[in-house]
């Protein structure tokens, strides 16, 4: 298969891309070579990377306006996790494919994943076509958490990586938390991730409370006991990060691991702000996340990327704090650096996960920077196309059976016992 991409912005520049299989093999002027399918941005259309959100619970849309207003303890314990326990496979492949449609119609082409009924999801990933890392579940006080199901679910789904789908469906391991999953399973899981060179995706001293119940536990801050049993390293990702200190921000830079920011979660739950300024100048890859739809209310990356730039500035009351190029960064080029995929940069020879950004839209004038308007204004309703590993998932808007999907969607919810 072969798209020829012509007359679209990339950068300042006006340029034509030649997408081959999954890939960009040409950017040039003037390209007139043969495609089974063409699309003109005559000279309308901006060219992004396609952004990687990197930590979701996207399913949790069937959430979305449940249990609102309370903090994360209360939130999980007396509201979602009772609700969680309800839902059937086919809820989560349904919610996996709502989420999806709502990723892609916001430029989204890779996420992080961590739900349950993996194999719901990578269904929906395989029939919508997006890219993602599926995180395999780790939770002590379920038997769907255990690592016995993380094994066998593995080496069920673990030819995909040899096939064309293998581009597509990734693995990680997802113990959900140091409190939530125990000393022992945690060790498991960093070995089997070392076995079988996997991601580690978790969630990382995301409240206070889970910081001072590690102190009286352990006699250690979180990033302390993860790097006493060994557990840290470059495959690691970790989600949230709010209440770290310098020593563990040391810790963390030198094992290479990736964290990923979750502005509009963390504000909404009131569990902080993400140390942006400690961790600014250091080696440390951070990511962008949206969290899931029921703690967010929104997949849009645009918009996280508003509020992430903005809360950095409000917090530390310095507006250079942090630039739209730098959290724009943090959406694309450090999305697929922690996902280890050959994403987030317009080149030759990377994936072509492409997005084109319609200039017409009055969120793009006037037209003095576009990265900046991209962030600052909120570009979800601006975007056109959206091209994954070389295959188009929407063209000027339209997703095929988008009807379909919100049709059937609405009616589970009209009839979901998980409500109440």
């Amino acid at each position: 298969m072969k798209i020829l991409i012509k007359n679209v912005i990339l950068g300042k520049r006006k340029v034509d891309i030649l997408i081959e299989g999954e890939k960009i093999s040409k950017i040039g002027k003037n390209l007139n070579l043969r495609a089974d399918e063409k699309i003109d941005g005559k000279g309308e259309k901006a060219v992004i990377p396609g952004l990687i959100n990197c930590h979701t619970h996207s399913a949790m849309i069937l959430f979305r306006g449940l249990a609102e207003d309370l903090p994360l303890k209360d939130w999980l314990e007396k509201e979602i996790w009772p609700r969680e326990s309800k839902l059937t496979e086919d809820d989560v492949y349904w919610g996996t494919k709502l989420a999806i449609l709502e990723m892609i119609k916001s430029g989204t082409t890779t996420f992080n994943e961590m739900y349950w009924f993996e194999e719901a999801q990578i269904e929906a990933v395989k029939e919508m076509g997006i890219r993602a890392n599926i995180g395999l579940v780790m939770l002590d006080f379920l038997p769907t958490g255990s690592k016995e199901k993380v094994e066998k679910l593995y080496l069920k789904f673990s030819h995909l990586a040899t096939q064309p789908l293998g581009h597509l469906v990734t693995f990680s391991i997802a113990p959900h938390a140091i409190y939530t999953v125990s000393k022992e399973n945690l060790i498991w899981a960093k070995n089997f991730a070392k076995r079988h060179k996997l991601l580690i995706h978790m969630h990382l001293s995301e409240t206070e409370k889970e910081v001072k119940d590690c102190l009286k536990k352990y006699k250690m801050r979180p990033v302390e006991f993860l790097e006493k049993i060994g557990f840290l390293n470059k495959n690691c990702v970790f989600a949230h990060c709010v209440w770290l200190e310098n020593k563990e921000i040391e810790i963390l830079e030198k094992r290479g691991c990736s964290l990923v920011y979750n502005p509009t979660s963390n504000m909404k739950l009131a569990s902080g702000v993400f140390p942006w300024k400690k961790i600014k100048g250091r080696k440390i890859n951070v990511c962008l996340g949206t969290d899931g739809p029921a703690s967010n209310n929104s997949l849009n990356l645009f918009s996280e990327m508003k509020i992430g730039a903005i809360l950095q500035k409000i917090e530390n009351k310095n507006p250079t704090v942090i630039s739209a190029k730098e959290i724009f960064q943090m959406a694309t080029k450090n999305g697929a650096k922690a996902l280890r995929i050959n994403a987030g940069e317009i080149k030759v020879g990377r994936l072509a996960d492409l997005v084109l950004i319609d200039l017409n839209k009055i969120e793009m004038f006037p037209e003095y920077d576009l990265i900046s308007n991209l962030v600052y204004s909120d570009a979800k309703n601006c975007v056109s196309d959206v091209i994954c590993n070389g295959k188009i998932l929407m063209r000027e808007g339209k997703i095929e059976e988008e009807e379909k999907i919100l049709k059937i969607a609405n009616c589970r919810l009209q009839n979901a016992n998980w409500k109440k």
